[in-house]
């Protein structure tokens, strides 16, 4: 019988300590430590040293890890000292294909909301943008303690590459978000602060501070177009239809992907172009990953040892 491995090894603790230690150093020197930062390496070194079905965890914990920090190391290099921000194009843009005529006017969808809105939707609006990260990470996980650890890496390694391609999406054309327009006009503002926009009425209706303290902690405002909040669940929702997954679990999906694209319109987070670009970008992602990256060879075999590792 195989003998179990229930310690790491040498080589494993050093490059999980040396890791580590270089995360908090970067993240000191480039944008300035906060606290969950080192609640996050905490977590992690708890999880690889407390035994090894945690340490598998851990290790299959890396894809969702390294979105976060990508995320947050954006900070960095902000988007429009790349490129050039759109905020009057977009805008136009949007009004031209989807422009709504109020009272003689022609606004945009999202201005439209604005004005007409009611707290049943707004109530709605919040229960499903609280959605967007949260679920798709939960099946994440739901698939590896379930045992299907080979589509859980599959879908975890594509929602990473997804959101590596909107981030792509964000320097290539760095966009305003449609309350930026509706707030500021069209001149951009650096260093603009978030802003809960429609999703304020969610925080007024049920007294609590979710969204402000969400959208206080943005990393960069112009980052609208793709929508990645349009991509997750469509990422979610695919590859639930590839685990076969009960008519239940498709059909709440189905309404949480729908429900997130309603509600950044409707909140004014975001333009249907936005959205439209976001549900490409996870198809894009999908086909790319499947249909490209697993087929060549040098992927695969990483893709291979990864999976046995955590199996």
């Amino acid at each position: 019988m195989k003998k179990t491995i229930t310690f790491p090894s040498k080589k494993e603790i050093w490059t999980v300590l040396g890791l580590s230690s270089l995360f908090l150093l970067l993240t000191v020197v480039c944008i300035g430590l906060r606290p969950e930062h080192i609640y996050m390496v905490i977590l992690y070194l708890i999880l690889f040293f407390a035994g090894q079905p945690t340490r598998k965890l851990a290790v299959a914990l890396l894809p969702f890890a390294i979105f976060g920090i990508s995320y947050d190391y954006m900070r960095i290099f902000p988007n429009y000292e790349a490129n050039p921000i759109d905020v009057e194009g977009l805008y136009n843009l949007e009004k031209s294909l989807f422009g709504i005529n109020e009272n003689g006017t022609i606004i945009t969808p999202c201005e439209y909301f604005a004005i007409h809105h009611c707290q049943i939707a707004d109530f709605f609006a919040g229960i499903f943008y609280l959605c967007w990260v949260p679920v798709p990470i939960a099946f994440g996980i739901w698939l590896y303690l379930t045992g299907k650890r080979s589509l859980y890496l599959r879908f975890s390694m594509v929602f990473l590459f997804v959101n590596l391609l909107g981030f792509a999406g964000y320097y290539i054309h760095p966009a305003a978000p449609p309350w930026y327009a509706i707030n500021y006009g069209f001149e951009p503002i650096l260093n603009t602060p978030g802003n809960v926009a429609g999703l304020g009425r969610f925080d007024e209706l049920t007294g609590l501070n979710i969204f402000d303290s969400i959208y206080g902690r943005n990393a960069n405002v112009f980052a609208a177009v793709p929508s990645l909040h349009a991509a997750y669940m469509v990422v979610a929702l695919c590859y639930a239809i590839l685990n076969k997954s009960n008519v239940f679990i498709i059909t709440l999906f189905s309404i949480i992907m729908i429900g997130i694209w309603g509600t950044a319109i409707y909140s004014s987070h975001h333009y249907i172009i936005d959205v439209l670009l976001g549900i490409s970008c996870a198809l894009l992602g999908i086909f790319l990953f499947e249909k490209g990256l697993m087929k060549t060879k040098w992927f695969k075999n990483f893709f291979t040892k990864y999976s046995n590792y955590i199996q």
